[in-house]
């Protein structure tokens, strides 16, 4: 039987809002960042980003950032009806749409949020291939003129949705998340086709190499160089108030590589 009840929803949405904080709390989350300006509640961050993960991983920045000007892409389909109203509910804004269902319009919506906005991409949903990248977050990078961050996540010994498209992951309690993120990468405007496609395949290939980096990380708990304690953003960012979670080292500095000189950032091209 297929919910058709808004009251449902809405009531899905409240309980698993409550689940993913009750959950997701028991979690020790860390990242590591190649520039902690780009982490949206840092007081660093100045100007509109295009944040990019594979959908596997999306409960944890959907528990991390949320309260922090984000705009998320989510599908039509009644599958992620639920996933609105949680996202709403941790301090989400959405547009609803897809490359199969209400992508034109949805599209421009994205336009027009990323005027005052960061927006948040999944490229590998809603449906798959898993872990290939969709080329419009790098169209959208292109026309906008916004850089794009690339996201790798991690969960120590995740439990895995085996029937699910992307083998969605689900983090034991009290495990290790772990985030590694690039610095800014400014795609160039206007690109061609060729071009869109060199760059797909280009942010693909640092995605995937980033969550590895975070999935290795997450099972070893080696600790890591300019690696900061994350912590939910559980109210919105006020002037009078500063920005963003508690920190409990130091800001990262704008260096290269605070994963180790052997993974020193390389610029895209």
């Amino acid at each position: 039987m297929k919910i058709q009840s808004p009251f449902l929803f809405g009531l899905g949405g409240l309980l698993g809002t409550a689940a993913i904080r009750a959950w997701m709390g028991t979690l020790d989350c860390k990242a590591a960042c190649y520039d902690r300006a780009t982490d949206p509640a840092s007081p660093l961050c100045r100007g509109q980003k295009i944040y990019v993960c594979w959908h596997e991983y999306i409960l944890l920045p959907l528990y991390l950032r949320g309260h922090c000007n984000l705009t998320m892409l989510l599908s039509r389909h009644r599958d992620a009806e639920v996933l609105s109203r949680v996202a709403r509910q941790l301090g989400f804004d959405f547009v609803r749409g897809s490359t199969r269902r209400g992508g034109v319009a949805a599209l421009r919506e994205l336009v027009r949020k990323s005027r005052r906005k960061h927006l948040t991409l999944t490229p590998d949903g809603p449906r798959g291939p898993r872990r290939r990248m969709a080329p419009g977050p790098i169209f959208l990078a292109s026309k906008l003129g916004l850089p794009l961050v690339v996201m790798g996540f991690g969960y120590e010994r995740p439990w895995r949705v085996r029937s699910a498209w992307d083998q969605f992951a689900i983090p034991r309690p009290y495990s290790r998340a772990r985030a590694v993120v690039s610095p800014e990468i400014h795609v160039p405007p206007d690109l061609d086709r060729e071009g869109l496609e060199h760059f797909r395949q280009r942010i693909e290939e640092l995605q995937n190499r980033l969550c590895g980096e975070a999935e290795a990380w997450a099972e070893s708990g080696t600790p890591r160089i300019g690696q900061f304690t994350v912590e939910p953003v559980l109210a919105p960012r006020t002037p009078s108030s500063g920005a963003g979670p508690r920190a409990h080292s130091p800001a990262c500095p704008r260096t290269r590589g605070p994963i180790g000189a052997a993974n020193a950032w390389q610029p895209v091209s």
